[in-house]
């Protein structure tokens, strides 16, 4: 059976950002994964961290712009500078918090321009941070139109021509299902780039036992894969306690 990690952004999120560390550990979770760790001292997070011996697995990057800009930019031509800036903005949260990966988002472009500019943005990172692992996560066009990396094989070219060993494939099983139909698929075909793997049930994004993906067949395909990474639940509750919905995990 995998290991289990709580994405806290969405997760208990009907409690104040530092209850919800000991909410998780509480939950049986020994790890947890946070999208945008920016908004507090990094030595906050890491406070709240160790007070309830949780590792964290994954932050995403870039930094949001509170100014209204996108979230996302790596793959947009001309932001070459600011990508940069904001890495290694990023990578100053990392030497506190310590992530286990850091997720680069494409953003919201298109074309052959884009996909070269998102291959040396990641080759800069990775060669700029060699001890920090990166990865990079195809998004479903429903959730997210326009996104670039919207596909696994697209995701797949990336890596490919990215060839960087601290960057890798991060899988999610409701953007695999909306972008391919089928979340088992998905993973059984692309399992050898994934280092990091997060869950939810298609079509709403809610907890494993509400879509069509059979869970307990994915966990099996996973562990017959030999994946030894945590496996971050990622998804909005359906009901107002996060408690609530964690049935899935206990069986």
């Amino acid at each position: 059976m995998p290991k289990f990690a709580a994405n806290i952004s969405l997760l208990f999120a009907e409690l104040p950002y530092l209850d919800r560390f000991q909410a998780a550990a509480d939950a049986g979770f020994q790890a947890v994964e946070i999208l945008f760790p920016y908004e507090l001292a990094a030595k906050e997070t890491r406070r709240a961290l160790l007070a309830n011996g949780l590792e964290l697995v994954l932050i995403n990057a870039p930094p949001p712009n509170y100014t209204g800009g996108a979230p996302g930019y790596a793959a947009i031509p001309g932001g070459a500078s600011r990508f940069q800036s904001d890495i290694r903005r990023v990578l100053r949260y990392a030497q506190v918090l310590r992530p286990g990966f850091i997720h680069i988002m494409s953003g919201y472009a298109a074309g052959t321009d884009a996909l070269d500019c998102f291959v040396q943005n990641l080759q800069w990172a990775a060669d700029f941070a060699p001890q920090q692992t990166f990865t990079i996560e195809p998004l479903n066009p429903m959730s997210q139109p326009g996104y670039f990396l919207n596909d696994y094989n697209l995701a797949t070219e990336v890596l490919g021509r990215v060839d960087r060993p601290n960057v890798g494939l991060q899988y999610d099983s409701f953007h695999a299902h909306m972008i391919h139909g089928d979340a088992l698929a998905v993973w059984e075909r692309f399992h050898p780039s994934v280092v990091h793997a997060q869950i939810g049930a298609a079509p709403e994004r809610s907890e494993p036992g509400r879509g069509p993906t059979d869970f307990a067949q994915l966990f099996a395909a996973m562990d017959d894969a030999g994946y030894s990474g945590w496996v971050s639940a990622e998804y909005a509750p359906s009901t107002a306690r996060t408690d609530a919905t964690l049935a899935w995990m206990r069986r």
